[in-house]
């Protein structure tokens, strides 16, 4: 019957447990039946047989169908009556007790098959729930516990974790090294070049393998290993002491240690995603007895594959922040320009969550007339778009400067620019928006002028205020300027505040990450950033770094950007200022006038390119605007003039013909000047000249 058994049954015999089991459970059977027979049991007692239960227990462990199981009953129920009829022609030859003992037989054989067989399959459905609620466990698991990082390391360390979690009991998870790389690594070549980036072990004390995490190896042409990874194909690989591969067995002491633990069985499954092949998983068995079934192999690979996408989010978000990072770096200024406004100091931070690089960014641009704008803006959303997105708005807020609009002008065209952008976005995409804070200050009246555009206001720390024999104390203050929406929503104003500085002071500008926390509440952020600054040192470096060690977390999850600014003020013997009539009889009177400053100065070389200059500034604004005029000097590390008046019309250079008497003045003064411009306010317009100094460098561009 067993023999019979083989041919008839061979999805049940090729399990090697399960064949073991096949001569037990059918002895087990026969007897039992030739009990019955013997002392007349009754039919309703009967139980399945031990051997019969636990054979139906390993069939449903390797995924056999119930089918099979059921099939082999009536397999043994056709056995049991042959068997007996066969006795029976034995016994008699009277063909009415022979015929009379078949029937009885048949009905008793029948119902102990049923009896036997539902043993049976509660048995193995039992184990089947079993086995299907560790499976969903195992990997309701890989969910939760793979994947919790955008770290490509880091999960394939959780992958190999889980893995020998009552599964396997050794996990390594090699890599291609030009996935590592983030490169697109195409077709798989062979020898492939993976890098061994986890492994674990259920033995504490066992070298897992011959090759270290983190050291480079490669698959034999032709092996498993490599076959597997090349086609994304699992295979479950079956090892025995006489016959371990060399793909496994890197050395004799590796193969020594291999063959004293025992490793019998093996799965290599392909780590792919997206139709593209990151590396390879080797689930071994060892400590455990059963080798790798089937089902062990399809539980191994949708465990793999939903790591593979992990690791390929991993590697993707890791390519684009790298990207992002790079692109928001080569954005932001690297080297502060040179004026004499403030001094300055900065850092851009990127967040440390899976959010990616933000838009976050600064910016120091020099005005005319020794003024200086600060910048800090935030555009709202992560990744590569935001970070071209601010570098968009970054050089729309520098052309604005350009022409030197007051902060609420410049925010409200700014605004605009984001409109416009919203409509140049895709359908179906995320809506651009940003908030931003600019602000002008001016040394010569030390004022600071700003408007924010839904941007958090910055601090202000006043210099130190000796008492009466106390230790000196900053007053740091959080002032409550308007603040306007957001930058994108279109038909809001925007209003500029002013304050005076006193020389010395302290502007924070930064963006509301380094703040606004989920963990802290704002409030309290803010009593640490005034403590901080209140104890600021001289150093503005040193600040900025106690700023950030004190406020942020070591992963914190949005963007900073920090600018400190301290204040100078311009002396008052380096600004001199001239009340002009509007009569062209002052020309004269100005030239001198310049030109016994410049002597005052030291600086009697530059005194004929000044007067020529400030003769055709002034005869310009007499000729073309309007009362009051008024001529500027100022020196710093460069030379202005400024000539103002009440006129908002804006003068343009214009070739002059050869028979024209006029029409030269502002071209001789761009010949002469190392920058000009003409900035605009309420009370009408400024053209200013800039020149250097006798040996001084070139300075950089003033907007």
């Amino acid at each position: 019957m067993v023999e019979r058994f083989r041919r008839e049954l061979p999805e049940v015999w090729k399990y090697e447990d399960v064949a073991a089991l096949i001569p037990t459970t059918v002895s087990q059977h026969v007897t039992a039946v030739l009990e019955i027979l013997q002392h007349g049991n009754d039919l309703t007692e009967v139980t399945t047989p031990p051997a019969g239960i636990e054979l139906a227990r390993r069939l449903a462990k390797h995924g056999v169908q119930i089918s099979e199981l059921l099939r082999s009953y009536r397999f043994v129920h056709a056995g049991l009556i042959r068997l007996f009829s066969e006795e029976m022609a034995r016994l008699t030859k009277s063909p009415e007790l022979i015929h009379a003992a078949t029937i009885t037989l048949s009905t008793m054989g029948f119902e102990y098959v049923d009896r036997t067989a539902e043993g049976a399959a509660a048995a193995y459905q039992t184990e089947r729930d079993r086995w299907l609620q560790r499976r969903l466990i195992m990997v309701n698991e890989a969910s939760v516990r793979i994947g919790t990082t955008l770290d490509t390391t880091r999960t394939a360390q959780e992958l190999a974790e889980v893995g020998t979690d009552q599964f396997a009991d050794l996990v390594t998870v090699d890599l291609l090294d030009s996935a590592l790389r983030e490169e697109d690594t195409g077709p798989t070549p062979v020898p492939s070049v993976v890098r061994r980036v986890a492994q674990q072990s259920v033995l504490d004390d066992w070298a897992d393998s011959a090759d270290g995490t983190g050291e480079t190896h490669t698959y034999p042409e032709g092996s498993e290993p490599a076959r597997a990874l090349a086609t994304g194909q699992p295979l479950r690989h079956r090892i025995t002491a006489s016959d371990i591969p060399t793909w496994l067995a890197v050395s004799a002491d590796h193969r020594r240690t291999l063959r004293t633990l025992g490793i019998h069985s093996a799965l290599l499954v392909p780590l792919w995603a997206r139709g593209t092949p990151l590396g390879l998983a080797q689930f071994l068995r060892h400590r455990t007895a059963d080798p790798f079934d089937d089902e062990d192999l399809l539980l191994a690979q949708e465990i793999a594959s939903r790591a593979a996408v992990y690791i390929d989010n991993a590697r993707r978000y890791a390519h684009e922040r790298s990207t992002a990072l790079t692109l928001q770096r080569s954005l932001l200024q690297h080297r502060m320009p040179e004026q004499s406004a403030v001094d300055t100091a900065s850092r851009y931070l990127p967040s440390g969550s899976r959010a990616g690089v933000g838009g976050d960014w600064y910016d120091v641009i020099p005005l005319s007339g020794a003024r200086v704008a600060l910048v800090v803006g935030d555009v709202v959303g992560r990744g590569l778009h935001a970070s071209a997105t601010m570098g968009r708005l970054r050089t729309a807020v520098r052309a604005f400067a350009d022409i030197d609009l007051p902060p609420d002008e410049l925010l409200t065209h700014l605004d605009d620019v984001v409109i416009r952008l919203q409509r140049e976005e895709e359908r179906g995409a995320d809506g651009i928006s940003a908030t931003c804070l600019y602000a002008v200050y001016d040394p010569v009246y030390r004022l600071c002028s700003l408007a924010s555009a839904g941007h958090v206001p910055p601090a202000v720390v006043t210099p130190p205020v000796s008492g009466s024999g106390g230790p000196a104390s900053r007053a740091v203050d959080l002032p409550k300027i308007p603040i306007g929406v957001p930058l994108g929503l279109g038909g809001f104003p925007f209003e500029t505040a002013q304050f005076e500085l006193p020389e010395g002071s302290l502007l924070a500008l930064y963006t509301d990450g380094l703040v606004e926390s989920r963990t802290r509440d704002v409030d309290i952020a803010q009593t640490l950033l005034r403590d901080v600054l209140a104890q600021a040192s001289a150093s503005l470096e040193e600040t900025c770094d106690k700023l950030l060690s004190a406020l942020l977390p070591s992963r914190p999850a949005d963007d900073i950007a920090l600018l400190l600014a301290r204040t100078r003020a311009l002396d008052a013997d380096r600004v001199a200022t001239w009340d002009l009539a509007t009569d062209p009889a002052v020309v004269s009177g100005a030239r001198a006038q310049a030109s016994d400053q410049l002597a005052a100065w030291g600086l009697e070389d530059m005194a004929f390119t000044t007067e020529l200059m400030v003769s055709e500034l002034v005869t310009n604004a007499i000729r073309y605007g309007k009362a009051p005029i008024q001529l500027r000097m100022i020196l710093q590390s460069t030379l202005t003039c400024e000539v103002s008046d009440a006129s908002s019309t804006a003068p343009h250079l214009r070739r002059a013909r050869v028979s024209d008497e006029g029409g030269r003045g502002l071209l001789l003064v761009a010949q002469l000047a190392q920058h000009w411009g003409t900035r605009h306010n309420r009370e009408g317009k400024v053209i200013w000249a800039e020149q250097l100094l006798p040996g001084s460098g070139s300075p950089e561009p003033v907007l």
